[in-house]
């Protein structure tokens, strides 16, 4: 057992010594947003009628393009990174600048925003999957 905890958080040879384990929750991630955003965002596209309101339809086109392009990060989780990223900062900023308030408050509960606060909320699963040293090292300092 100690030697399958080790060999889950040890480097992943193939890909820059990256934990196995954070290799393994992008894929998962990227697997959920590929079919979970997917089914969603492209069932609302395709069986959407009448003329789009153009806000909505921004909206339903990124998280449709964002389940495309989790396709590819199931196979190529690090090359993906930035959407995730991508992800991470623009739920926090939701939840910041709309749920934050409503919750301080005390009218978050049963607003029209409390539905989208609660998948938000998921936020939780993209930070722990991101190898952050490598993202900081990567796209900050610019030396990989």
């Amino acid at each position: 057992m100690t030697l399958a905890i080790k060999t889950l958080f040890g480097p992943h040879e193939r890909h820059l010594g990256i934990p196995r384990i954070n290799i393994a929750l992008l894929r998962l991630l990227f697997t959920l947003m590929f079919f979970l955003l997917g089914r969603d965002a492209w069932t609302q596209i395709l069986t959407h009628a009448g003329p789009w309101e153009p806000l909505a339809a921004a909206a339903w086109s990124v998280w449709a393009a964002f389940a495309l392009l989790a396709g590819i990060g199931i196979f190529r989780p690090l090359e993906m990174l930035p959407l995730v990223l991508l992800e991470i900062v623009y739920k926090l900023i939701w939840l910041l600048l709309v749920a934050y308030p409503l919750w301080a408050a005390n009218q978050l509960v049963g607003s029209p925003a409390e539905p989208m606060t609660i998948n938000f909320l998921w936020v939780i699963l993209p930070i722990a999957a991101v190898p952050w040293k490598y993202a900081f090292e990567t796209y900050i300092l610019n030396r990989r």
